[in-house]
Formats: C-alpha cells, sequence, structure tokens
C-alpha cells in the first residue's frame, strides 16, 4: 500500500479528537493524570527545597543574602530557558519522547547538587537541573490538555497542577525530618534534601512509560495511522467499539482539507504565534508573569527577611511551609471542582482578585510581627495564590493550536519567569531598605494585572474554551 493509499485509508483530525473526548472516564486516564501530575510533584518538590535548604546551604557556604537569592535565580533563568526549548521540541519530537527524556534530566543534575564541593557547583547544576524542569512546564501543561475529555479538560489540568502543592507539603516534612528530627548539622542537611529528591524523582519513569503519544500532535505530524492505533486502544480499554462512537466520520473526512502543520522552528513559531495569535500569547505571558512574580518573590521574601523577623528559626521553617501549602491545596482543589462549571474568564478573574486580597492579609501579618499571624496569612494567601495559578495554566494551554501549543506554554512560561526573577532579587532587598509593605504591594499590583488581562481578553471577544473541543478553539483566530 502506497502512503496515499494510507492516508486515504486514515481518519480525520477532527474525527479522532471526537472519539477522544467522547471517551469515558477510565483508568488510562487516571495513569496520565497521576503520572503527569507526580511529575510535577516533583518539579515542586525542586522549588521548595530551595526554601528549607537555602538556610543551612547558606551558612555552609557562608553565602550573603545575595549569593542565596542567586541560587534560586539561576535556578529561574534555567526554567526560562528550559521552557522555551522544551515547548520547541515538544512541538517538533512529541511528548510523550520529551516528559520522559526531561524527568531523567532534572532528576540527575539535583542528585548530583547534593555534592556541591563550592557555591559554583550549587549554580551550575541547579542551572542544569532547571532546563528540565523549564521544559516539563510546556510539556505536562500540553500533553494533559491534548490526552483528556474536553467535558473534564480543565478539571483535570487543575487537578495536576495541584500536585505542586502535594510536592511542597512532602518536600517540608523532609526537610522537616532532616533539619528538626534528625537534627543534622547545615554541612550535610542540605546535601541529603537534594540527593534524595533527585533519586525519589525516579519513580515517576515507571508511569510515564505507560502514557501514549498524544494522537493530536500525531495527527498534527500527519501520522494519522498511529494516532488511529493510540485512539482505537483507548476506546477499547473503555469497553467502546472502536471508531463506532457517534462523531465517527468513516474513512478519513476532512484530513483532505486539513494537511498536517509540521511544527515550525523556534524563531517561526513565535512570529506564526505573533500573527495569527497574538492576544493569545499575550494573555498567557502576562497571567504566567503575574502569578510568577508573586508566588516565587513571596517565598523569597519570606525565607530571607520576613521568617527572620517574626524568630521563626530553620527548624521551624519547614513545619512553616508544609502548613502553608496544605492552605494551598485546599484552595487548588476547590478552584478546581468549579473550573468547567463556572468557565475559564470568571475562574481566573476571581481566583486572581482574591490573591491580590491575600497578600494584602499576609502584608498585615508581617506588620503585627506575630510568627501566629504570618503562619495562619501565609496559609490563606498561599491558598488564593494557588487557586489563581493552578486556573492560568490550563487557560492559556489549550488556546494555541496543536503545532504550536507546546510553543505557545513555553514562550509564556519563560515570560513568566522574568518576572519571577526580578521578584526574587528585587523584593528581599527592597523589604531590607524600606520595609516590607512596599514590596507587597508590588505583588498585589502584579495579581491584579492578571485580572485586567483576562478581562480585556474576555472584553475583546477571547474565547470561552470550558468543556470544548481543543479543535474548536483555533478556527478565529484572537
Amino acid at each position: 500500500m502506497t502512503v496515499d493509499e494510507a492516508s486515504a485509508h486514515s481518519p480525520a483530525p477532527t474525527e479522532l479528537a471526537a472519539r477522544l473526548d467522547r471517551l469515558p472516564w477510565n483508568g488510562l486516564h487516571t495513569t496520565i493524570l497521576t503520572a503527569l501530575g507526580a511529575g510535577w510533584l516533583f518539579d515542586s518538590f525542586e522549588v521548595q527545597l530551595f526554601g528549607s535548604a537555602v538556610g543551612p546551604l547558606g551558612d555552609h557556604f557562608n553565602a550573603s543574602v545575595f549569593q542565596q537569592n542567586a541560587v534560586l535565580a539561576v535556578w529561574l533563568t534555567g526554567i526560562l530557558l528550559g521552557a522555551l526549548a522544551g515547548g520547541h521540541l515538544a512541538d517538533r519530537y512529541g511528548r510523550r519522547r520529551m516528559f520522559v527524556l526531561t524527568l531523567l534530566w532534572y532528576a540527575g543534575f539535583t542528585a548530583l547538587t547534593g555534592f556541591s564541593p563550592t557555591l559554583d557547583f550549587v549554580y551550575g547544576f541547579r542551572f542544569l537541573a532547571a532546563l528540565g524542569v523549564g521544559a516539563e512546564y510546556a510539556i505536562v501543561n500540553t500533553a494533559i490538555a491534548e490526552l483528556m475529555p474536553a467535558r473534564v479538560r480543565g478539571k483535570a489540568g487543575a487537578v495536576v497542577m495541584n500536585f505542586w502543592s502535594a510536592g511542597a507539603i512532602l518536600a517540608g516534612l523532609l526537610a522537616y525530618l532532616l533539619l528538626d528530627a534528625l537534627a543534622l548539622n547545615d554541612a550535610v542537611s542540605w546535601r541529603y534534601l537534594f540527593v534524595i529528591g533527585g533519586l525519589t524523582a525516579l519513580v515517576v519513569l515507571v508511569f510515564r512509560r505507560r502514557i501514549p503519544e498524544s494522537p493530536r500532535w500525531l495527527a498534527s505530524q500527519g501520522r494519522y495511522e498511529e494516532a488511529e492505533t493510540i485512539v482505537a486502544r483507548m476506546e477499547a480499554r473503555s469497553g467502546l467499539d472502536p471508531g463506532k462512537g457517534p462523531n465517527f466520520a468513516g474513512g478519513r473526512g476532512d484530513a483532505e482539507h486539513a494537511p498536517a502543520a509540521a511544527s515550525p522552528g523556534g524563531r517561526r513559531a513565535l512570529a506564526e504565534l505573533l500573527r495569527h495569535h497574538r492576544g493569545r500569547l499575550a494573555l498567557g505571558s502576562v497571567l504566567d508573569l503575574a502569578e510568577a512574580f508573586g508566588y516565587y518573590g513571596i517565598f523569597a521574601l519570606l525565607s530571607v527577611v520576613v521568617l527572620e523577623e517574626v524568630h521563626i528559626g530553620h527548624a521551624q521553617v519547614p513545619f512553616f511551609f508544609i502548613v502553608g501549602n496544605v492552605g494551598a491545596l485546599a484552595g487548588g482543589l476547590a478552584m478546581s471542582l468549579v473550573f468547567d462549571r463556572l468557565g475559564r474568564h470568571w475562574t481566573v478573574a476571581v481566583s486572581y482578585t482574591l490573591a491580590a486580597a491575600g497578600v494584602g492579609l499576609l502584608a498585615w501579618a508581617t506588620a503585627s510581627g506575630s510568627a501566629l499571624w504570618v503562619t495562619l496569612a501565609f496559609v490563606a494567601a498561599n491558598g488564593f495564590a494557588t487557586a489563581a495559578w493552578t486556573t492560568a495554566y490550563p487557560t492559556f494551554t489549550e488556546l494555541f493550536p496543536t503545532h504550536l501549543r507546546g510553543a505557545g506554554v513555553g514562550f509564556s512560561v519563560a515570560v513568566g519567569r522574568v518576572g519571577a526573577i526580578v521578584g526574587t532579587l528585587l523584593l528581599p532587598g527592597l523589604a531590607a531598605q524600606i520595609g516590607a509593605t512596599a514590596s507587597y504591594l508590588l505583588v498585589v499590583a502584579c495579581w491584579l494585572a492578571g485580572v485586567v488581562a483576562i478581562g480585556v481578553f474576555a472584553l475583546r471577544g477571547g474565547v470561552e474554551a470550558a468543556t470544548r473541543p481543543l479543535e474548536s478553539l483555533t478556527a478565529t483566530p484572537t
């Protein structure tokens, strides 16, 4: 059979997508959600380790406040570059191959961080590990959007994002065990945190190898037969007769009128996004910039300035972050329950507004000088912030066409990491000079910028994507 003959018997991309969307929830969906979420859990584990390890690590190397913050800044720079590269590579080589490789990459370099003989080695290994984590941002969000049925796509994406809070709690428990329960000294405690964290992440590989390639991506590359095989297997696993659902078209259908859109190179992808989807790219960039500036900036501010001011010592820091992230998990999961029902625009606007209010509450608590009030305010602020950013990622991820989805998410995340770097370096120094209140006010302004962004997008006719098939969202560029 020739290539043309095989293509003539291939299903249409829209038919394949409809068959994916009609699938009832089954064990494979649970495996996909768990495996991708577990990767996100260990991404979070990476970030939260810094909050617990920065004190012992800094003391061990006699690092200044700036040098301690620079570890996180180097990390965020790596995420920026990794997101740009990972998004492009996921569009070019596929989702499955990349989310296996990136996991191996960042797990290995995380473990190596624990063996760093000098602070310069810490910078180098953290940067390399961050390249893999940055790629994960683009790849995981892209994969979950393309593999989940439309009716639960938002909820599934939000649940995957909430594995972040679970990872933060796990990191806090490990830090508490090493720093407090076992009372390891500063010279070795931070090393154990990174080595154990890196090795534990490798467990996720067992689950990720079971995840299929995205049929939507395969179809976008003209690989219809491979896409059909995967969809048929998913249907059979759900107890459905392959290809016999209500949307079955029997044959290639409109595939002849929808040629494969081969993934362009990095510059061409960005040019295409700016030409046809600039409003969506702007929305993703602003939402990510706002949340990243606030989220990472607040953690740096708390770790380096606020916790010391309210007399929360190294041994109590893990407990502080454990309690705070219980609030984060509660806030994010509560949001996921209404995400598909209320729609993207309202959920993002309300959650970003609440995140701004949460920072205001944290500012008041810090001014009181009370460790108890700061802890309780952090629980609330982290809950609102997590509800906000876990709405943001699924919202802008689903707006990009399949052959550009990785690039669109990667660019948005990269812009966001610029905000994270600025927030990490700016907020603690600003707080040291003129007080923490000014730093908090900048974070409030960033969260409100996200509210403005989603409002402008909605008023300009931006698509409401909740429960709609991905393929219907790019018919009208915005």
